[in-house]
């Protein structure tokens, strides 16, 4: 028992400690099917932002939207439905407003997953498909500006696919 115990304490103290990311990675989004998709982590947004399009709100505080997660490509698109969690108006860095969904979302990154309150929205002439704001990042990150993919870069095939080269 008391060995549990000590495990247990050593797991909470271990997921406790910040890892160190660069401004740019590789994530996943296990609850709506996305094994890869290249992230901006942004401690200058609030929330996370995810490319989006053809949403369509359904009854019951559902929405229905589509995915690309490859950069600059329209190749694989995932087709996926979720409970909307809030609807806020966001302002953009460039400071344009603009109402939109707001959804709960799992983000998988260097081993470790937070649930983070992800937009919804065009990013489509966006340099990343996701951004990973700083409400996701508090639970257990610190972002090294001056690096890249610390949490390690993804299997060659899947580069090349984000490149739109197969």
């Amino acid at each position: 028992m008391a060995d549990s115990a000590k495990r247990s304490d050593s797991a909470r103290a271990a997921s406790r400690v910040p890892i160190v990311a660069g401004w740019r990675e590789w994530a996943a989004l296990p609850d709506i099917g996305v094994p890869w998709i290249k992230v901006k982590l942004d401690t200058g947004a609030r929330s996370s932002a995810l490319h989006a399009f053809d949403i369509e709100e359904l009854p019951g505080g559902r929405v229905r939207f589509s995915v690309h997660p490859w950069q600059d490509s329209d190749a694989d698109p995932q087709t996926v439905e979720c409970d909307v969690h809030d609807r806020r108006v966001i302002r953009s860095s460039s400071g344009h407003t603009q109402e939109r969904i707001v959804v709960l979302m799992s983000i998988e990154l260097a081993g470790r997953t937070v649930l983070s309150e992800t937009t919804l929205s065009n990013r489509d002439q966006m340099g990343f498909r996701m951004l990973v704001g700083r409400e996701a990042l508090r639970q257990g990150f610190v972002v090294d500006p001056a690096r890249s993919f610390m949490a390690g870069r993804a299997p060659k095939a899947v580069r090349r696919r984000n490149r739109g080269r197969t």
